[in-house]
């Protein structure tokens, strides 16, 4: 049998797609792979080796090289990260006493009690890898990027967290000079924001312009959950992508240099406000990305650009891939928008382009397709109503953004005039408000279902493959896609 079409050549980017998927594969596989075999640094440079020679001919076999090369560059970086959690181990059930800085904005626990995620960890003059998550029954006032000093009784760690300490003793607070400049920023843009819009409206809407999703009440936050609108409060791609657009049209016919210098500096300022989560690291790299390859005259086919991303924050912080439910959502969400939903609306609807509501429905069902498996798995729920949601509530976010920041600025110019200004505000995020409580309050809004591991991988491999079967019956390019256009 004559194996020609293995040598069949293809474009070199894609043995550079195949070397980034395995790269996220390596890391995914590296929390069972065994330690005394790949935890050695050397295994990295045997994978660059490898990628190395996948790129010598643009032969389609090769694509398997790249793909072996990636996945021992990501299995060797995952071992190696692991074993160096393993420091924590010797102190599980012991009490200890850790510095860290607070790298998210803090949280509420059921009973009250504030909960932090701390990075930069320090065991006295020992500095300790990945982060820690912990609960502070005091109710002092912490600030992200405060320096804070726990002690209490070191736990095991959970998902991307090495450790945990639940009720938590503070020993100091270290508050950093100037500090976060952006949280002040935006805590004071808040504030001022509060004087013409009247709550649950205000928070609702910082979390449009902001991601300030913590600052919710308690049951709007749980009615975005139901009705599947969470997306658009987190600190995730969407709200940035709104502004990356909104700044692209509104200078592109003017100069592709100070669109890009603009949008540039819009993504650094938004991820500055709503900090580095996985999510958030996610979707500006990706738009960063995007806006280079637009000022360029290319365009990454999305799959690339997933990969790429997926690989470069994968091999920062491996936890990301195997232990962020955050991170894993993130991407699922952004490959259903950029690769489900075009292929869907090519497969259903031919080459017609499709107008807004289509293309927000489309977009919506394919990142309830693409984010279910997890869903289900990690919470045995998912909602029925997000369609219905979104569609009710989605087009009119770009709105709201741009009223509550209207509404915000009143509050600096004219304090006393700030409720007339913002009325527009209000109405409009009052009737968002409550499309999203009247949604999630039906009787049928969710369905529970326990989904194992194997149903996970089971679902995403039927989508991967109605993904092919519509690419090769609408012969729809998706590099023809962009995410900022």
């Amino acid at each position: 049998m004559k194996l020609w079409w293995l040598k069949v050549p293809v474009h070199p980017t894609w043995h550079f797609t195949a070397w980034l998927a395995g790269i996220v594969a390596g890391l995914a596989l590296s929390v069972t792979a065994p330690a005394a075999l790949f935890g050695a640094w050397q295994w990295m440079m045997v994978g660059a080796v490898l990628f190395g020679f996948s790129c010598y001919k643009r032969w389609r076999w090769l694509l398997l090289v790249a793909v072996l090369a990636g996945m021992l560059i990501g299995m060797s970086r995952g071992v190696l990260d692991i074993a160096a959690r393993h420091v924590y181990a010797q102190h599980v059930g012991h009490i200890v006493t850790l510095s860290g800085r607070v790298s998210e904005d803090v949280d509420r626990g059921r009973r009250g009690e504030q909960v932090v995620r701390l990075t930069d960890i320090r065991s006295g003059e020992q500095q300790l890898p990945a982060q820690i998550w912990a609960t502070l029954e005091d109710k002092a006032a912490i600030q992200r990027s405060d320096i804070v000093t726990i002690r209490g009784r070191l736990g095991e760690g959970f998902g991307s967290f090495a450790g945990s300490i639940y009720r938590a003793d503070i020993i100091k607070i270290e508050r950093p000079t100037p500090g976060d400049v952006a949280l002040h920023v935006r805590d004071d843009f808040g504030w001022h924001v509060r004087l013409g819009i009247e709550e649950p409206a205000a928070s609702l809407g910082m979390g449009y312009l902001t991601g300030q999703r913590r600052s919710l009440p308690e049951d709007l936050d749980v009615a975005l959950k139901i009705a599947g609108l969470t997306h658009i409060v987190v600190a995730s791609g969407y709200n940035l992508t709104i502004l990356v657009r909104f700044a692209k049209r509104l200078l592109e016919k003017a100069s592709r240099y100070l669109t890009v210098l603009v949008s540039g500096i819009m993504i650094a300022s938004f991820m500055a406000v709503t900090g580095l989560s996985p999510s958030m690291t996610r979707a500006g790299l990706v738009a960063g990305l995007a806006l280079a390859a637009w000022y360029f005259g290319r365009k990454f086919h999305p799959v690339t650009l997933l990969l790429v991303a997926a690989a470069a924050t994968g091999l920062v912080n491996p936890s990301y891939v195997w232990g962020s439910l955050g991170w894993q959502l993130s991407f699922a969400a952004f490959a259903g928008v950029m690769v489900v939903a075009p292929l869907g609306q090519a497969y259903f609807f031919g080459a017609k382009k499709p107008g807004m509501i289509r293309q927000i429905l489309g977009e919506t069902i394919s990142a309830q397709l693409a984010t279910a498996p997890l869903l289900l798995y990690s919470f045995g729920q998912i909602s029925n109503v997000a369609v219905i949601a979104n569609a009710l509530v989605l087009p009119l976010v770009p709105f709201a953004m741009i009223l509550t920041f209207i509404a915000g600025v009143a509050g600096y110019l004219t304090p006393a005039l700030a409720p007339l200004v913002a009325l527009p505000a209000q109405w409009l995020l009052d009737y968002m408000v409550y499309a999203a409580t009247t949604t999630s309050s039906v009787s049928w809004a969710q369905s529970e279902l326990e989904l194992p591991l194997w149903g996970v991988v089971l679902l995403f491999a039927m989508l991967a493959a109605a993904c092919w079967w519509m690419w090769r019956a609408s012969g729809y390019r998706l590099r023809d896609g962009n995410i900022i256009e």
